[in-house]
């Protein structure tokens, strides 16, 4: 028998450049804090507890709860890359799903260094090591190619990728920069709100092919916490129990991502069989979704997340975004958040801010930023090694 799964409470505090935040013990505890208040519960209340982050010490999650309370509930803590705060979301969800707790906690928090993400542990074999040979051996790439940051060099070729495979050139792909900026300005919790213009975006040298500076997510620091409940629990205890999961869909690499399109490798089939999965059980299509917060760590993986996603045929992107199908009064609005790109991306935070954000358009409160009528929502993230998200939401009532 499973149970349904109520988001109770969302919680975030605004995210930070590195260097400009508090430490991460304080900025969890902070975000749960704020999920308490927004739930109308106890931290008695909550019967177990997963934390999401990537850089820290083991233990780093008690380290951030024992600020809001020490009760003797389990707490979990995860490591999966980007995708830490989606991956004890679904902890989370799957422990209300089969009964396991009534109540649970998911927090993902980071406090990251300036600069391209790297290797924290060079003296041993990484766990990208097979992505980015594959890649690299799949594009061509020289030695010296191959010394550069994993990341760097694995979506300085998914740019070249998408351009060569799909004709889709700098000036289309600015427009995710753009729009990323124009949806955050409205955003308090946004790093960057200035709006951009496409010469400023193109301005300067890649950064390795055709990867510029503004087409990446900026290394940031910040918080974020999701308490989710049975029905039952809520209903029980006065609760909000509008906003329901309805579609999960979780997966990692499949062998065959690594022997043929090398865009496959970054995100794109990993997307493409998450959805799939959530799609199914919610028994929805993307012709249903009102609002999505996608893994935009990229502008060019946004750009092949719209076809993962089957928003749009593989040879449509470019229509999808020069007629602003992404956007406020287009077909589906895409990142009103501003999206990683603009809000920023700590790591284990990311995945529980998206949902913060996207429960917030479905009750109606999300401000100047408000797409209009939302009533169903999709989640995606990723964490490259990899790791694969994607969570449908609906008001119900």
């Amino acid at each position: 028998m499973t149970e349904k799964i109520v988001v109770a409470g969302v919680g975030m505090i605004p995210f930070k450049k590195p260097g400009q935040s508090d430490s991460y013990d304080v900025m969890g505890s902070l975000a749960v804090q704020s999920a308490l208040k927004d739930a109308g519960l106890e931290y008695s209340q909550i019967q177990s507890a997963f934390a999401g982050y990537v850089y820290g010490d083991s233990c780093a999650g008690q380290a951030a709860l024992y600020h809001v309370g020490i009760t003797g509930i389990p707490i979990v803590n995860v490591n999966n890359n980007c995708a830490s705060g989606s991956t004890a979301f679904s902890l989370a969800s799957q422990a209300i799903k089969h009964g396991i707790v009534e109540c649970a906690l998911a927090v993902g928090f980071e406090q990251m260094q300036p600069g391209a993400i790297d290797l924290v542990f060079p003296d041993r074999p990484g766990p990208v090591d097979r992505h980015t040979k594959a890649a690299a051996d799949l594009v061509g790439l020289s030695e010296q190619e191959r010394q550069l940051p994993p990341a760097v060099q694995l979506f300085g070729c998914q740019v070249d990728l998408t351009k060569q495979a799909y004709g889709i050139d700098d000036v289309v792909i600015a427009e995710i920069s753009k729009k990323a900026r124009r949806h955050a300005q409205h955003n308090p919790f946004a790093i960057f709100r200035e709006p951009l213009t496409t010469e400023q975006i193109l301005a300067g040298e890649p950064v390795f092919r055709g990867l510029r500076k503004l087409y990446a997510c900026p290394p940031s620091c910040g918080a974020a916490a999701v308490i989710v409940c049975t029905e039952s629990f809520a209903k029980r205890h006065g609760l909000d129990y509008s906003v329901q999961v309805i579609g999960q869909g979780a997966c990692s690499d499949k062998a065959e991502f690594f022997k043929g399109d090398p865009l496959d490798i970054m995100f794109r089939a990993l997307s493409r069989d998450a959805a799939d999965q959530a799609y199914q059980q919610a028994g929805l299509g993307p012709e249903d979704i009102d609002v999505i917060e996608l893994h935009d760590c990229f502008t060019s993986n946004e750009i092949l997340t719209y076809s993962a996603l089957n928003l749009c045929a593989d040879g449509d992107m470019e229509k999808f975004i020069v007629e602003g199908q992404n956007s406020y009064g287009g077909q589906v609005v895409v990142g009103p958040s501003g999206g990683l790109l603009a809000k920023g991306h700590p790591l284990g935070a990311t995945g529980l801010a998206q949902i913060t954000e996207l429960v917030w358009h479905l009750r109606g409160v999300a401000g100047d930023r408000q797409v209009e009528g939302a009533r169903t929502a999709l989640q995606h993230n990723g964490g490259l090694g990899s790791a694969g998200f994607v969570n449908i939401f609906q008001k119900t009532h």
